[in-house]
């Protein structure tokens, strides 16, 4: 079969690298995709959100499966805009994508449903929220309501850096803003929750620990997202069992209320407050660098299960998965999550030791006359499965000295909670 991939980074680069494992593939097609998935598949320069020229390619090129990585065309309506073709689509609706489209759409079911949550207020204007900081108690969190890149947070100490937060929403720092969330600050630890649904059947789809700050020790700005581990430390069957009981199934329920199906991924960004899940924010699709730390660890066919979402056959398949951890560092431009320059050349790729343990994906590259050059902040994911995450860790950082690249950056404390130093 043919599939056509959408996106170009390193959660694109590891989906393609997995289902070309696949033996149903005969030709995988990348809009737009990298230097990593040009070796894989066919590379086509068609903007993610021109869903016209994307679809007119698909249909005249026999594509009959077109698989979604990052959030913006799902929130924009490419799942139903394919709905007048054969070809199949994974990933969810447009109503079902507000999830991650709308933060206060997501508040507004967990109020309605009764999900466990942060407290939560909407302000529709910089004096209305200004006037609500002098009521309540710091720290706080201030969230622009729509997509930010997970730019969008901010953590605030006191009333004066909130009020900086607030403004540069108002001001259109993420695109329009009609609306700013501003939520009670939970002490607790985060943890990522994966599942995959067809609709009918829900299946657990790993959990993971994102590190989303830029600087060592979880400080600075917050970005795309430094590193991951995966599995997460807090993962046990009863928190397991609570968060589909009180997070996923009544989701599931709200938007089956509301006409929509859920199909595809779904990631819950959780906070573990004494033991209890309480739900921070959605995505729908899989998170970036959790897809690249995770993948490396299934066993089943990635391209079977996607099909089987895709045609509600998910309670037939079981989802395997190899018994090691896996720890994944982001190599990013000097100066991310801020100015950086692209264009960069990276060399040396093909010294470092990449076997069935140890992963390269592709983020930020571009290949031009057979080079690899950097093409955007987050440029290389490497990936290391072993039987404890500080080895997993120290063979990361030898293909870091190998690489020798120049032109960036990366946090050497990935997975600091879970190594003991």
């Amino acid at each position: 079969m043919k599939v056509g991939i959408i996106g170009s980074g390193g959660r694109e680069h590891a989906i393609c690298q997995s289902i070309k494992k696949s033996l149903k593939i005969k030709k995988i097609y990348c809009f737009p995709g990298n230097a990593g998935t040009s070796d894989l598949a066919e590379n086509i320069e068609i903007d993610i959100l021109d869903f016209h020229r994307i679809k007119e390619f698909s249909i005249s090129n026999e594509i009959s499966l077109i698989i979604v990585g990052p959030e913006k065309p799902l929130v924009d309506g490419i799942v139903d805009f394919f709905k007048d073709t054969k070809i199949a689509i994974f990933g969810p609706d447009k109503i079902s994508s507000q999830l991650e489209g709308s933060k206060i759409f997501t508040k507004k079911i967990c109020e309605k449903y009764k999900i466990p949550t942060a407290k939560f207020g909407i302000f529709e204007n910089f004096k209305e929220a200004i006037t609500f900081l002098d009521k309540t108690h710091f720290p706080l969190v201030v969230k622009a309501d729509g997509l930010a890149s997970g730019k969008g947070v901010y953590i605030c100490q006191n009333k004066n850096s909130a009020n900086v937060a607030i403004k540069e929403i108002f001001n259109g720092r993420f695109g329009v803003a009609k609306n700013v969330l501003i939520e009670e600050f939970l002490v607790g630890e985060e943890m990522s929750y994966f599942i995959i649904t067809d609709g009918k059947e829900i299946k657990s789809f790993e959990t993971a620990q994102d590190h989303k700050r830029v600087l060592e020790g979880d400080k600075g700005a917050n970005t795309g997202g430094m590193g991951a581990y995966s599995p997460s430390r807090l993962i046990n069957q009863v928190l397991e069992e609570k968060i589909l009981n009180k997070v996923i199934e009544p989701t599931i329920k709200a938007l089956k209320e509301m006409g929509s199906n859920y199909k595809g991924f779904l990631y819950a960004g959780l906070m573990i407050v004494n033991g209890e899940p309480y739900l921070i924010e959605y995505n729908v699709r899989m998170g970036d660098p959790e897809c690249q730390t995770i993948l490396p660890k299934l066993k089943t066919d990635l391209l079977e299960i996607i099909e089987a979402c895709c045609y509600e056959k998910l309670k037939d398949l079981k989802i395997e998965w190899y018994d090691k951890k896996s720890l994944c560092i982001v190599l990013c431009s000097k100066g991310y999550p801020d100015t950086y320059t692209n264009a960069v050349l990276i060399e040396n790729i093909e010294k470092l030791n990449l076997d069935k343990n140890n992963f390269l994906y592709h983020a930020g590259t571009k290949k031009v006359d057979n080079k690899i050059f950097s093409n955007g902040g987050r440029v290389i994911n490497l990936v290391s499965l072993s039987s404890n995450f500080k080895e997993s860790r120290n063979k990361i950082f030898d293909q870091i000295n190998k690489l020798n690249w120049s032109g960036g950056f990366f946090r050497k404390d990935i997975g600091y909670k879970v190594i003991d130093e």
